[in-house]
């Protein structure tokens, strides 16, 4: 299952039109879309198999859930710089801007460098981008080191203002993952927040309180005690 013009046959075949309202209800761009649910994208994907070459090409075609399924197959370990850069480009939505930093981006060598150039980019998605590559490494590189994300907090308290959705959503998200990855991680995040709170600023408010909101949490907190045993 490797020719461009079959697989899009096949991602046709699985549409659902009516499903396309569902999609632009939670913020997603329709503009060139099938109207596929993600599991059976990922479920071709899982078919189909790493294919590279497949993954660009299938990119290259704008629609949305080819560029989905383009996630799923992409090899990290053959993503170069210039692909995150074009693919960041190209972002319209938030859902593949997640899964292709989730699947593909993160794992590369070039997160941290990426973190740091896009998360002071004006474009939304391209903002969104570096707070995302900050939540998914929080998250799946586990062998990754608190001074790699001691290094992102202030990134965020420098950022919370703004209140863009697509933007002030993935800070949060970030904010949160980073404190529940360790105890002293949780402390550092938890002040964080309440610094953000003390530029009082209105429009930084949300990424501060939602985020304390989950970190003081009974669940969190259990954990993050398991990690000081």
């Amino acid at each position: 299952m490797n020719d461009l013009e079959f697989i899009l046959s096949e991602l046709k075949a699985i549409s659902e039109p009516g499903y396309l309202n569902k999609m632009a209800h939670f913020g997603i761009d329709i503009s060139k879309a099938y109207g596929i649910r993600v599991p059976h994208i990922r479920k071709l994907g899982k078919q189909i198999g790493k294919n590279h070459e497949l993954s660009l090409l299938l990119w290259g075609t704008g629609f949305h859930e080819a560029r989905l399924l383009a996630t799923f197959i992409g090899d990290f370990k053959q993503v170069t710089e210039a692909q995150i850069n074009a693919w960041t480009n190209d972002f319209s939505s938030w859902d593949i801007c997640d899964q292709a930093c989730g699947n593909l981006f993160v794992k590369t060598p070039y997160f941290k460098s990426k973190v740091l150039e896009f998360t002071q980019a004006d474009p939304e998605f391209v903002k969104r981008t570096g707070f995302v590559l900050m939540a998914e490494a929080a998250v799946h590189l586990k062998k990754e080191t608190d001074e790699t994300f001691l290094s992102f907090l202030p990134i965020i308290e420098r950022e919370a203002y703004d209140n863009r959705n697509f933007v002030k959503k993935a800070m949060n998200w970030a904010l949160r993952q980073i404190g529940k990855r360790n105890a002293l991680l949780h402390g550092h995040a938890i002040e964080t927040a309440y610094n953000i709170l003390a530029q009082n600023n209105k429009k930084a408010n949300w990424v501060a309180l939602d985020a304390l909101r989950e970190l003081n949490s009974d669940g969190v907190l259990a954990k993050i005690n398991k990690t000081k045993a």
